[in-house]
């Protein structure tokens, strides 16, 4: 290696007054208190695993059948119109969201907002996905612009894919209001699954409320973007949410099709398999799956992000789904957590790290600037002069790493 993540310390030690962050876990996942919005409880319990503990008590029945009430209401009395609108990327958790659809006979219009950087397997699986039976639209934004805002989002905020996840719920709803299509049907509440506030977590609508607080904009406004890297307001147009007079006066509304049906990635991974969907061959990378994330090449990045932040990747969130639902021990997902959590993003999918960057105008050296510059180092190792210290395949250090197999309770 040439660049900075070459070098490589031996010995370290922490730097005077620094204030090392001895990470809590939860007692049954593998899920640490530093992730947003995550609660532990008395019994050091976190947030998503009560919410699953809770899914026995939820009456299922029930709930699908208000399900088909909801669907009913908005059903096209003629067929002249959509019944309702998919939010689609070809991924295993939006054709199995398509399929219920058809399976419960309606006419949805599946709708895609592309993605930073399409793969070959997601554009396979977006054909995939549209060879089901279903109308379909993608729409594109400028991709020089996008660009820009990819790499103004790195340098900013951290975060690479801030465009996608702020498109893929406004593109939708834009659709939604230019074809008067009342109804649009979205996969889980992640906050939900993932461990979020309890008020949150139960929701059943997707709402502007929702789109600004959870959405994925960790604090950059579009307006922001404006007059930055030669970006105007005319080029930000599919990054806006519609107005709410707009939603008004077609009757927009949004649901978690999570809150109305059990929700398991796993399980619709196989759905989606059966029906075509294809897998990547190994488990990608950073993660414990291999049907996940498919179809963005700036996944990787994006998830490397996040672990420099808070601690924790791809893989832990991987880990705590199974340990739910009784598919893997907490001993073995810890042990599958340090093998492929936040290693550092040389390829993902098999595209090399240059390539990736090379679409954004970024080399390699200020990409690992960006990276320390948005590196917790509370919670990894650093030497003496509280530098971060990376191993000879630049990959960081959890301070306490090795005490996730004992699970600190929170006190009180």
């Amino acid at each position: 290696m040439t660049n900075s993540l070459a070098r490589s310390r031996t010995a370290p030690r922490l730097r005077a007054g620094s204030a090392p962050r001895h990470i809590r876990y939860c007692n049954r996942c593998v899920m640490p208190e530093t992730r947003p919005d995550i609660l532990f409880d008395e019994n050091g319990l976190c947030s998503a695993c009560k919410h699953f503990d809770a899914r026995p008590t939820v009456d299922w029945d029930r709930r699908k059948r208000e399900l088909l009430e909801v669907l009913e209401e908005f059903r096209s009395p003629d067929g002249s119109q959509y019944d309702c609108l998919v939010p689609v990327s070809g991924g295993k958790d939006s054709t199995y969201q398509v399929l219920k659809m058809l399976e419960l006979g309606l006419n949805p219009l599946c709708v895609t907002a592309s993605t930073c950087s399409l793969s070959a397997i997601g554009r396979r699986n977006i054909q995939n996905l549209q060879h089901l039976g279903v109308d379909y639209v993608e729409v594109t934004v400028n991709p020089q612009i996008r660009h820009r805002i990819n790499r103004l989002a790195l340098r900013q905020v951290g975060d690479i894919s801030w465009p996608e996840h702020v498109t893929i719920f406004t593109i939708p709803v834009r659709v939604a209001v230019q074809h008067g299509i009342r109804l649009i049907v979205w996969g889980e509440n992640s906050q939900n699954e993932y461990g979020g506030p309890a008020t949150a977590a139960d929701d059943r609508v997707l709402n502007r409320r929702w789109l600004e607080e959870f959405g994925g904009l960790i604090g950059l406004r579009v307006t922001d973007l404006v007059g930055q890297d030669g970006i105007e307001k005319r080029h930000l147009i599919q990054y806006t949410y519609p107005t709410d007079s707009e939603l008004a006066a077609v009757g927009v509304t949004g649901i978690f099709l999570g809150h109305y049906l059990p929700w398991d990635g796993y399980s619709n991974a196989l759905l989606s398999q059966a029906r075509g969907f294809e897998s990547w061959p190994v488990p990608v990378e950073g993660a414990l799956m291999n049907y996940e994330n498919l179809d963005n090449q700036f996944h990787g990045i994006h998830d490397y992000f996040k672990f420099l932040k808070f601690g924790f990747g791809r893989a832990t969130d991987h880990a705590c789904m199974h340990i739910r639902r009784g598919r893997l021990s907490r001993h073995d997902a810890i042990e599958l957590v340090k093998i492929h959590d936040g290693k550092f993003p040389w390829t993902y999918l098999g595209v090399p790290l240059v390539e990736l960057l090379d679409k954004i105008d970024m080399g390699v050296d200020e990409f690992s600037e960006i990276c320390d510059r948005f590196t917790n180092k509370r919670l990894f190792v650093t030497d003496r002069e509280g530098e971060l210290v990376r191993d000879r395949h630049g990959n960081l250090t959890k301070l306490n790493d090795d005490t996730v197999a004992e699970p600190v309770a929170l006190a009180g």
